[in-house]
Order: structure tokens, then C-alpha cells, then sequence
């Protein structure tokens, strides 16, 4: 006696239809195969599972905490079933071939389906352990797991497509192929993130963490995720702006991780001083700034080196253009200089300098170019800020003035 044929022999000796015998059997072996694979599902997952949370008590690695998370014992769990479905179809079907290819195809399609969940599984799994190995914790691993999911679900797509359809593989390939163009037109932006992520990783252009500034899309902030298609970067308001991962490459920001790495952190900042403010130094105005301790000795020094000069050229100093003077402005970025070399801010190994730019409409600016020696925002502009507050205090007692604008209050004196 037929296994496959034993519910279809005992409806027929119970006096039913041949043709409603035949459908019946079916239907009832198909009904047990469903629950034998439910039952054999459950089973097997409650061992799997069990046995995967044993071993991850007694492992020190956190990979195998991440597979029970990520599920990937629930997902393995599902290919004993689906082997026994596929053993035991052709007795369901013996009678019905058409309905037994019908269903091969569509357990093979699952099959294609599964295997897809447990490499996303799989792969989100190494995700998250990547990102737990402090050498790593920077790279843009999500854009390389997604680049592989998504090789994984084109191949699985054509697979299932190539079953359904019963064309070979390679044919489909090949047919797949004439329509590339198509395909590059749909996948454009994925394609261009991918080719972002990998130049952005090997020329290591952006790391998660970074603080990066992107005009362009408001960014200013720092990195807290890439991946295949999106930047994201959490500005320092707490908004998160989404930049496009290929707008990298082709668009210009500004990347702070030199600066952060440095010793310092760069103060570039200038004073526009009015220009019919400057002017040759007299005899009694260099006594008067010789009172200024931080220039003291170098009014000294330079003061004995212009008066031996103009002596020994016989210069006429009874009219001050004549021969070498100090002037004002002068003395005034030589005391910058000295100042800042002397604040604690600053770092003293890194570059320090105070440089006269460009005269310009408004004024001659006198730039600052130095380092703080603390990195941190907050502590950097307050380093910066004292020393400003400082030096445009000490403007006046050079006789100097720092150019602004016009206002409303400048001209309240004036009638009509």
C-alpha cells in the first residue's frame, strides 16, 4: 500500500467520486506536510536558539550575542522545513504534476527568499560587531553592507525571476544586459553613492565622528552615519541635515578633523585700523609708550638702534619724515605680537604671528594669526574673545582708532 495513495484508497472504499478522491488526498497530504514542516519549524528554532544563547554565556566575544539579536538562528531554523517540504512534495503531488512543478517553483522562489534573510541577518550582524572594533568604529561600514545587500537581492531577483519564467540563468543575464541602460537610469543614485563610498573611504575624506561644515546643505556639525545613498550629520543646534553621500566628491566642505588633531586651533582675526590714524612717533609720545611693560625693552632697543642710525647719517630729525622713525602702528602689532606670545591660550610651539595686510577701504587691517592650546569650542572662543576684548582696548593708547561704520550716533551732533 501507497503512503501516497492511503487516505485515496480508504475515500474510495467508503464509496466516494474517484475524481473527489483524488482531490481530497491531495489537499489533506498537502494539509499534514504544512503541519509536520509548522511543528518541525518551531522544534528546531527552540533548539537552535537554545543552543546559540549556551554558547554566547560562554563565549567573550559579543558575535554571537549579535547573531541571536540580528536573528539569524530563527532564520537558519527554517531550512530543515523547507527541505522536508521539498522531500516528501512529489507524494503530495503524485497525481498532479502540474500542481508539483507549480509548487517546486514557488518553495524554490522561498528557498531564494530565505537565503536572502539570513545574509541580511548575517550581514547586519557584522554590521554591528564592525562597529564595536575601535579600529573600525570610523569606516563607512553601512555603505559597504548595503553595496553587498544589494548585490545580494539583483542576484536574488533574477534567480527567482529565471525560475518562474524557466529561461537559464545566463540567458536572463545576458537579456537582463540590453536593458542596462535602463537599469543604470533607475539605479543612479545608488550607483553614484557607491562609487562615493568607496572614494571617500580609501582617500579617508569623511569619518563618522568628523565635524564637517557644508555650505551648501546647511551642515555644520558632525558625521553620525553613512551610508550607500545619505550623509547624515548632526549639526550642533541638535537638527540632523541630510547630504547626499555622492555630493561629497563632487561638491567642496570643509573637513575639521586637521584641527582637531592638531596641537591647536587656529585664531585668524584682524583690527581695521583708521588710516589717518597712523603716524610718525615724537620724542615725548615714544617716552610715554615706553611705560607699556610688555614693550618697554623693545622701544629701548629699537629706539638706541634709530638714533645711532640717524646720527650717523646726520639725518635732520627736526622734521620727523626724516630718516627712521617708530610709529605707532608699529609699536602697536609689535605689542600684539608680544601680548598674545605671552597669553596662556596659546599654544607656544605652533606658529605665531601678527601681519599687516592690504590697505583697504576700510582701514589697514592688522591680522592675528596664532593657535589656542585648548581645542574645545567653548574654551576657544573664550581664549579668543579675551584676547580681543584686550586688544581693542589697548587700541587708543596708541593713538590709534579702529575703523566702523557710520551709525546714526555719529552724526547726533550735527544739526541742520
Amino acid at each position: 500500500m501507497n503512503i501516497e495513495h492511503l487516505i485515496y484508497d480508504y475515500l474510495i472504499e467508503q464509496g466516494m467520486l474517484e475524481s473527489v478522491a483524488i482531490y481530497l488526498n491531495a489537499l489533506i497530504l498537502l494539509a499534514a506536510l504544512i503541519t509536520i514542516a509548522v511543528v518541525i519549524d518551531l522544534i528546531i528554532k527552540k533548539i537552535i536558539i537554545e543552543v546559540f544563547i549556551r554558547f554566547t554565556t560562554r563565549t567573550k566575544t559579543n558575535f554571537d550575542d549579535l547573531l541571536v539579536s540580528n536573528k539569524v538562528p530563527n532564520n537558519i531554523a527554517h531550512i530543515i522545513p523547507l527541505i522536508v517540504v521539498m522531500e516528501f512534495l512529489p507524494q503530495v503531488f503524485v497525481d498532479f504534476p502540474y500542481f508539483e512543478r507549480l509548487f517546486e517553483k514557488g518553495l524554490q522562489v522561498f528557498a531564494i527568499i530565505l537565503t536572502l534573510w539570513i545574509v541580511r541577518s548575517l550581514l547586519k550582524a557584522l554590521r554591528d560587531y564592525f562597529k564595536t572594533v575601535a579600529s573600525l568604529k570610523d569606516k563607512p561600514i553601512d555603505s559597504y553592507i548595503q553595496v553587498f545587500m544589494i548585490v545580494a537581492w539583483v542576484l536574488g531577483i533574477l534567480s527567482a525571476f529565471a525560475i518562474i519564467t524557466g529561461i537559464e540563468f545566463i540567458k536572463f543575464l545576458t537579456t537582463i544586459g540590453a536593458a542596462s541602460a535602463v537599469i543604470i537610469l533607475v539605479f543612479k543614485d545608488t550607483i553614484l553613492g557607491f562609487v562615493a563610498s568607496i572614494q571617500v573611504s580609501i582617500n579617508d575624506m569623511v569619518r563618522i565622528g568628523d565635524w564637517i561644515t557644508f555650505d551648501k546643505y546647511g551642515a555644520d556639525g558632525d558625521v553620525i552615519e553613512i551610508n550607500l545613498s545619505t550623509v547624515k550629520v548632526q549639526n550642533f543646534d541638535k537638527t540632523i541635515t541630510t547630504i547626499p553621500t555622492y555630493a561629497l566628491i563632487s561638491d567642496s566642505f570643509k573637513n575639521w578633523r586637521g584641527m582637531e588633531d592638531a596641537d591647536g586651533r587656529r585664531i585668524k582675526r584682524a583690527l581695521n585700523i583708521k588710516l589717518d590714524s597712523i603716524k610718525y612717533l615724537s620724542h615725548e609720545e615714544v617716552i610715554a609708550l615706553k611705560e607699556i611693560h610688555l614693550i618697554s625693552a623693545y622701544i629701548e632697543t629699537r629706539q638706541s638702534d634709530i638714533n645711532s642710525y640717524n646720527t650717523n647719517n646726520h639725518v635732520n630729525k627736526e622734521l620727523l619724515l626724516n630718516g627712521r622713525n617708530l610709529t605707532n602702528i608699529g609699536l602697536f602689532r609689535k605689542y600684539m605680537e608680544t601680548y598674545i606670545e605671552n597669553h596662556s591660550g596659546t599654544n607656544k610651539e605652533m606658529m605665531i604671528m601678527v601681519r599687516q595686510l592690504e590697505p583697504t577701504e576700510q582701514g589697514i587691517p592688522i591680522e592675528m594669526y596664532a593657535f589656542s592650546s585648548d581645542k574645545r569650542w567653548q574654551n576657544y572662543e573664550y581664549i579668543m574673545a579675551d584676547i580681543f576684548d584686550h586688544l581693542i582696548a589697548a587700541v587708543p593708547y596708541f593713538n590709534l582708532a579702529i575703523f566702523e561704520l557710520p551709525s546714526n550716533s555719529t552724526f547726533a551732533g550735527y544739526k541742520k
